[in-house]
């Protein structure tokens, strides 16, 4: 459930106790905790999120900790559970601004399906979003998350809202495809720094504007200044010295003078007909002298550089007002994906030792339960092959039988043979 600012260990009902036992684990209560959401009161998630009805026949949700799982009540979370379908749900929190503070993004998502392609990510909104018409075009402040989809995109998305444009970090960020519970973290910080953390270890880092364009750069090249006209920057020219062989030039095509004309041919239906042409054989292509090192390369041209008369500082592109919902808004071809441990606040230390004591407690005993139950599996799977190749082999044994027997009756050996 949400916190308010300021809040330390507000949580939802049936998580207070583990809320208490996290705040007495993480320290002080310095940390504004803007919104946690762990569902561990069961059904009590329907009250806090809103499904959006603005697209029909949108995917379904249901709470649960999958197949596998480090604790049955603890990595309970939502699920997708429909294929090739959209979802859209959010919910919601009191306002608040991240001006002159940091915000730190953070949860789980667990692809135990391994996914193929499908959205795993979060949307933050203002206040003044319509949750019951949420859809891939309500306006957001913040996406982040992972997004798979085919062997070329395995992403971690940063995309801020800047002036009512998206725009996403420029820097590749590989997301995780196993199909394990994994911790998500985006930090904004004041300072127009950010960081993308990947199970509490940095997996991305830099400075919002140079990473995302948000505004022209602060250099450009001079316009008054033009190249030299005896500046060459050819790396390699052609061989003044190589002349093209006098037997090069051979056509591509060549008539087939071995070709008849088929029988039954009618000019005055199939018109006049002519040898056909085929590829010829000596035929070498455009010939091109080779290529040699210019003797008169002198790199690059440097073009001098002037300050950008377009380019204003702007030393708030980090903050947003009102920040109020946070939404799944995401397609999914294969379903089966879980979100859970949801946090937003303003401290960094804070946010690393909830994942420790949420996520790091439980990915162990998950793995080994997976482990396992690969390993049952693949004992079942030997049984029943070891089962069909001996009722195989009996039933082939059981014909070879038969088909003696009726040789036997076939061809009786008289007594005299004998």
């Amino acid at each position: 459930m949400a916190a308010g600012p300021g809040a330390c260990h507000g949580a939802a009902p049936g998580s207070v106790v583990l809320g208490l036992l996290l705040g007495a684990a993480l320290g002080p209560a310095r940390a504004a905790v803007y919104f946690r959401e762990q569902f561990l009161d069961g059904g009590g998630w329907r009250q806090r999120w809103v499904s959006s009805e603005r697209v029909p026949d949108l995917g379904r949700f249901q709470l649960t900790a999958g197949k596998f799982y480090g604790d049955p009540v603890r990595d309970r979370g939502l699920q997708t559970t429909e294929n090739s379908k959209f979802y859209a749900i959010s919910s919601r929190f009191k306002p608040f601004s991240n001006k002159g503070k940091t915000l730190v993004i953070q949860y789980t998502v667990k692809h135990e399906q391994k996914i193929d392609c499908g959205g795993g990510y979060v949307k933050i909104f203002s206040s003044g979003l319509d949750q019951k018409n949420l859809s891939g075009d309500s306006p957001y402040y913040i996406m982040f998350g992972p997004d798979i989809c085919g062997f070329e995109t395995k992403k971690v998305h940063v995309i801020l809202n800047y002036k009512n444009k998206p725009h996403p970090v420029k820097k590749p960020i590989r997301c995780k495809v196993d199909g394990y519970t994994h911790l998500y973290t985006l930090i904004i910080r004041p300072d127009q720094t950010y960081e993308v953390k990947i199970d509490n270890e940095v997996a991305a880092s830099g400075n919002l504007e140079d990473d995302l364009d948000f505004l022209p750069p602060r250099k450009i090249n001079d316009p008054a200044v033009k190249k030299p006209s005896d500046w060459d920057d050819r790396v390699q020219i052609d061989d003044p010295n190589d002349i093209k062989p006098e037997d090069w030039d051979e056509p591509e095509y060549i008539v087939d003078t071995s070709a008849e004309k088929p029988e039954g041919w009618d000019v005055s239906v199939d018109g006049e007909w002519s040898y056909p042409r085929v590829k010829n054989p000596l035929y070498k292509g455009e010939w091109k002298p080779r290529q040699i090192d210019n003797p008169n390369y002198r790199g690059v041209w440097p073009h001098p550089q002037i300050d950008n008369p377009n380019y204003s500082p702007d030393n708030s592109i980090y903050s947003f007002e009102n920040i109020s919902v946070i939404g799944l808004d995401i397609w999914q071809v294969r379903a089966g994906t879980i979100f859970d441990n949801f946090l937003i606040t303003d401290d960094e230390d804070y946010a690393e030792d909830f994942g420790d004591e949420t996520w790091g407690e439980t990915k162990g005993p998950e793995r080994e339960m997976n482990i396992k139950q690969t390993e049952e599996e693949q004992q079942r799977e030997r049984v029943t092959e070891e089962k069909h190749f001996e009722q195989r082999f009996k039933k082939n044994l059981k014909k070879k039988r038969k088909s003696q027997k009726d040789r036997v009756r076939r061809n009786p050996i008289k007594k005299e043979e004998l």
